[in-house]
């Protein structure tokens, strides 16, 4: 049975943001992607397009997913999805650390505004 151990995951840093792999083919998983971001207080994300669906629940704190253009709040335990081509950024505008648990399809990519496409160490 594939396990990944809290002390075992792996842990990448990208724009400001902690990334905390659980869940992907390296890890064993054919169809999912999950991670965890840790943002600071006061971060303002990075927009980028996301190529698949990609799913969040805020475990703590508090951020505004802002997709397309539409920003919302949300707080620990509210739960959104970003659909497959839409534009999407993450920031946290609160005064304390902010922890989401994300997951994606195995495939997943994003593109930055530059046209650059980003395959995340996290998802494969």
């Amino acid at each position: 049975m594939p396990v990944t151990r809290a002390a075992e995951a792996e842990v990448h840093e990208m724009h400001g943001t902690r990334f905390t792999s659980y869940i992907r083919p390296g890890t064993g998983s054919s169809e999912l992607c999950v991670w965890q971001i840790r943002m600071p207080a006061g971060l303002k994300g990075v927009p980028h397009k996301v190529l698949r669906e990609e799913a969040f629940v805020i475990i703590q704190g508090g951020v505004t997913l802002t997709i397309d253009g539409a920003a919302e709040a949300l707080a620990a335990g509210d739960a959104a999805v970003a659909p497959a081509g839409s534009t999407i950024s993450l920031s946290n505008p609160g005064a304390e650390p902010a922890t989401v648990l994300v997951t994606v399809p195995v495939g997943f990519r994003g593109e930055l505004a530059d046209g650059t496409i980003i395959t995340p160490p996290w998802v494969s």
